[in-house]
């Protein structure tokens, strides 16, 4: 899709919603066919971000005493020492539950720079293969950044173009390039989410759903519904409205687990909702000891049983 068709599909949907939302009789119609799992048999493996695990030491001994607090996984960073990172998985047992790419906001594959969107897919690329080494079933990206310099329109056709080009080789490595919502100015709602991600029409192409960044304009139950099937892995992470209100956007995140402002039992729900089974991975503050991760890692699991 180039710019100038992106904004005639972005002309020609506003119209369809002006004329659906004038019609009285017309019944609203669901992005999703939303299914209903088991009950009781919900099924979230407990992760967290390596760039949260503050404890001191080699990448083994971080990695031990992450399993030592109790969680399933890791999510390793791209471009680490793949030798070093297989080495603790295996000494600890955990698994990677996803790899998250180190280029995409120094790089972006929104950037006006070719050369530097050359960099980015690189670096997609190469956290694509560091997945497949460690297993990892997918890798997280953040598409494109929109600012005073790019454009939404040509944000959204250059991530697109860009991410095409790494699509033969997340399908040839059955790695999943797992798009995430956070606070780049882009991709605002979940049915213009959903349609990003369609429109890259493959199956290798998935969502990387951040629970705690949508509380500042939104609610994440709202979005897991929309985005359904498309939600490849979670982010667990805690935003408080009232500390955002009072001190800025950013202290909205300094909120211990179960003390901000997501319904964790409406995410539950949603997510059973959606038939949702993979990994929960933690991007949230206190990961600093081995205190702090078992606490945490404790936290979790009243969330994942809400």
């Amino acid at each position: 899709m180039n710019r100038r068709s992106f904004l005639q599909t972005a002309s020609l949907a506003g119209g369809l919603v002006a004329l659906e939302t004038g019609c009285a009789t017309a019944a609203p119609k669901s992005p999703i066919p939303v299914s209903k799992a088991t009950p009781g048999h919900r099924k979230i493996r407990k992760g967290i971000m390596w760039g949260t695990v503050g404890v001191k030491g080699s990448v083994l001994e971080r990695a031990q005493a992450v399993k030592a607090a109790g969680f399933d996984g890791v999510e390793p960073m791209g471009g680490m020492d793949q030798d070093e990172v297989v080495r603790a998985l295996e000494a600890t047992g955990l698994k990677a539950g996803s790899v998250c790419c180190h280029t995409h906001w120094a790089k972006p594959l929104s950037d006006p720079n070719p050369a530097v969107r050359e960099v980015g897919l690189e670096g997609l690329k190469l956290s694509l293969r560091d997945a497949h080494r460690y297993g990892a079933p997918s890798v997280l990206l953040v598409p494109a950044v929109v600012n005073d310099k790019v454009s939404y329109a040509d944000a959204y056709v250059r991530s697109q173009n860009e991410i095409r080009k790494a699509i033969p080789l997340a399908e040839q490595l059955g790695v999943k390039i797992s798009i995430e919502n956070v606070w780049n100015n882009f991709l605002l709602s979940p049915i213009e989410a959903a349609r990003y991600i369609d429109e890259l029409e493959s199956p290798a192409v998935r969502w990387h759903f951040d629970c705690g960044n949508i509380i500042h304009y939104g609610w994440p139950e709202q979005w897991i519904h929309i985005l359904g099937h498309r939600i490849q892995t979670l982010h667990i992470k805690e935003y408080s409205r009232a500390k955002s209100d009072k001190q800025g956007k950013w202290a909205g995140f300094d909120a211990e687990f179960l003390k901000g402002d997501n319904n964790w039992p409406a995410v539950m729900r949603a997510l059973d909702d959606i038939g949702f089974n993979g990994w929960g991975i933690a991007e949230q503050g206190g990961g600093g000891s081995p205190e702090g991760l078992r606490k945490l890692s404790t936290e979790m699991d009243t969330i994942f049983a809400s």
